[in-house]
């Protein structure tokens, strides 16, 4: 017979962010827990119901059909909590909401500040906590209910998810203008990976990452930089070649003595959407979020 359950909020948001990531490590730091914490907490609701609730492995975590059981719940529970509160928050005096958005790298450095800022100014009571993620990931923690909106590439699977277009993302090298690569139109990245890199970080450079993984090689990263000026600024002085979005290349080159050469791999252009689980389950704040994001006006009303 099954004890009592006494789950809480932050319970059923680790179990969700756990489910997601498929290691509790990356779901504890998920939602801000150490991992001592969190792997408490996990043994405590498994001890509270007398099932487990994940299947531990040496490659990650993955639940049991119990976990499959109360993750399907938890979504439930942490949607209409969403929409309770910004519901209030459009009743309540002084009180803010908060609308979570998880976008790709290209998203977020290029194509989204424009986008984002004239309904954030319009909005002043709304706050937006933008978490950078692989398509991937953003797929996965729309599905659990871990954030309303993602920008992602259509490219990985989006089942039961409603996508409207946002822009088309374009990579490409980036190299010094006088290097021997930039004579060429395009190139297939396979050809360039005798070549030192200077890498980025975050999302970007891990789906680059695993496209060196896929294809059986190994990156020569020289450096790692958070910031695409500074890329630039190296690539132009040849510590290297790099990998950035089209529009990025496009803003730096302006400023530094940089050549960009489209990339032919498929995975290379991306048609980036703006995505939610269920658009009638949002909060009407992500509501008018999510149909300003998809028309692509910068002056869409609320």
């Amino acid at each position: 017979m099954l004890g009592p359950m006494r789950f809480d909020l932050t319970d059923l948001r680790l179990f969700l962010a756990v489910v997601d990531a498929g290691s509790i490590t990356k779901g504890a730091a998920a939602v801000g827990l150490s991992l001592p914490a969190a792997s408490e907490r996990l043994r405590d609701m498994e001890a509270a119901g007398k099932v487990s609730l994940l299947d531990r492995g040496r490659r990650g975590v993955v639940p049991t059909a119990a976990g499959e059981a109360l993750a399907h719940h938890a979504r439930i529970i942490h949607r209409q909590i969403a929409q309770m509160r910004g519901e209030l928050g459009l009743h309540a005096s002084g009180l803010r909401a908060i609308i979570r958005l998880a976008t790709n790298t290209a998203s977020l450095t290029e194509l989204l500040p424009g986008r984002l800022s004239p309904w954030m100014a319009a909005h002043p009571q709304i706050d937006v906590e933008l978490k950078e993620r692989q398509s991937g990931e953003i797929a996965r923690a729309i599905s659990a209910g871990l954030v309303e909106i993602g920008i992602l590439s259509d490219a990985v699977d989006t089942t039961g998810l409603q996508l409207r277009p946002f822009a088309i993302d374009r990579l490409v090298l980036v190299a010094a203008r006088d290097h021997e690569l930039t004579a060429r139109k395009n190139l297939l990245f396979a050809e360039i990976l005798d070549q030192p890199f200077i890498s980025s970080t975050g999302a970007l450079q891990d789906h680059i990452d695993a496209q060196v993984a896929r294809l059986g090689a190994r990156l020569k990263s020289r450096v790692r930089m958070s910031a695409f000026e500074g890329i630039c600024q190296m690539a132009a002085d040849g510590v290297g070649i790099a990998i950035m979005p089209e529009a990025a290349a496009r803003r730096c080159g302006r400023v530094a003595k940089i050549a960009s050469v489209r990339l032919a791999d498929a995975w290379a252009t991306r048609r980036l959407s703006v995505c939610v689980r269920s658009e009638a389950d949002l909060t009407p704040p992500a509501q008018s979020l999510f149909h300003h994001l998809a028309s692509g006006s910068q002056n869409t009303p609320p």
